[in-house]
């Protein structure tokens, strides 16, 4: 190249950087989804079986906290709004599945109380999230 001559243009691309922030966020991700969740902390009680409680993906998520608050897919409702809330959250899923996440320290009386609503409101088949013995709890 002499003094004075344009430089030639370089038309390759370097797409080891792009690989490595790709990479880097992908993990980040991965890392935080678990997390992303929200609603309320319960305790979950204990059991031996099943050992695995399936894909929460698809599911509508019914929440009871300690103070016996209902959640419907980590957003509190009101009791009396319960059914109406309930139908809104399916939305246009075809085949939907409601599953009961309740704290341990309620009494059953209060977790068979939601599953009698569920049940009512059109939702037959009602599942029950527990956590598995000796398991950690998240968050702790």
């Amino acid at each position: 190249m002499r003094l004075g001559e344009p430089a030639k243009m370089n038309a390759a691309i370097n797409i080891t950087p792009l690989v490595d922030v790709v990479l880097v966020l992908l993990i980040i991700f991965m890392v935080m989804a678990p997390q992303m969740r929200k609603g309320p902390d319960v305790d979950l009680p204990d059991t031996k079986k099943p050992a695995e409680q399936g894909d929460e993906r698809g599911k509508i998520m019914v929440t009871i906290d300690q103070a016996g608050g209902v959640w419907i897919n980590d957003q509190p409702i009101a009791p009396e709004n319960f059914r109406e809330s309930l139908r809104a959250a399916v939305g246009d899923e075809l085949e939907p599945k409601v599953v009961v996440k309740a704290d341990s320290r309620l009494h059953f009386g209060e977790v068979r109380q939601a599953m009698v609503a569920i049940e009512q409101a059109g939702f037959p088949g009602v599942g029950l999230i527990a956590q598995r013995a000796g398991a950690e709890a998240k968050g702790d």
